[in-house]
């Protein structure tokens, strides 16, 4: 059957041929590109390691004096006298005067203090309680200090309770000192990790696609159960860098 169109028809059906060739090939290209990106963009991601051991180099040491009785001016002759022994005994061991600050005196009338739950002794009315802070880079000095701090009680200074057994934080400042090396061995062995991978897989390592370095940890060199780290004058320094590399 002989099928005629008019020179309208055949316009349309040639304008409806080239809208669906575009179509066709429109939905073609981007999944072709798309396809040979992803076959292309062959990549390994790796994390390094870095590990250093450090030693604190600032120790920070709260020492507070107690005293309690009943006549408010011979508790301040006796809390200033044991401030002097506490002086004297980290002059002795080593520490600067600039490097010893007395801290506040605290003074507590128990019988002021209306929501006590138990009768007051009058001969413990009033405490007193005086803070000497040691803040130094005699980290070592401070170490031996601590272990004598038995001295002082023989002499009869009081520590309060939050104060004994004394407690020492080791602080370690230094971070941004060691922070550039411990970077580029940390990146070295993300390189090798990926040196290894693409060994294995028939590859070779290109070049960096994207790096990220991780958060740095100081941790306690002797992590022991509850070891907290301002506690041990030893510490561990610890980072990971997360590197993707092209491979080829």
């Amino acid at each position: 059957m002989n099928m005629e169109f008019t020179a309208e028809q055949k316009g349309r059906l040639w304008l409806a041929g080239i809208i669906a060739l575009g179509l066709a090939l429109g939905g073609f290209f981007p999944g072709r590109y798309y396809y040979k990106a992803k076959v292309l963009d062959r990549t390994v991601t790796v994390k390094g390691l870095a590990e250093k051991e450090v030693k604190a180099d600032i120790a920070v040491w709260n020492i507070r004096i107690i005293r309690a009785g009943a006549n408010l001016e011979t508790l301040r002759g006796r809390l200033a006298a044991d401030q002097k022994a506490v002086v004297k005994f980290l002059a002795e061991g080593g520490l600067d005067q600039a490097e010893i600050l007395p801290g506040r005196l605290e003074t507590l009338d128990q019988l002021a203090n209306q929501y006590r739950s138990e009768r007051v002794n009058p001969d413990n009315r009033y405490i007193l309680k005086q803070t000497v802070l040691v803040r130094t880079t005699k980290v070592d000095a401070v170490e031996k200090l601590v272990g004598r701090t038995e001295g002082l009680l023989r002499q009869g200074v009081i520590f309060d309770g939050d104060s004994y057994p004394p407690s020492v934080s080791y602080l370690f400042t230094r971070l941004n000192d060691v922070k550039p090396d411990m970077l580029r061995e940390a990146t070295g062995n993300a390189r090798q990790a990926a040196d290894e991978f693409a060994k294995n897989s028939g590859a070779r390592v290109g070049d960096i696609k994207s790096a990220s370095q991780g958060q740095f940890s100081i941790l306690p060199l002797y992590q022991t159960p509850d070891a907290q780290e301002t506690q041990q004058k030893d510490k561990k320094l610890r980072v990971v860098s997360t590197v993707e590399y092209f491979l080829k």
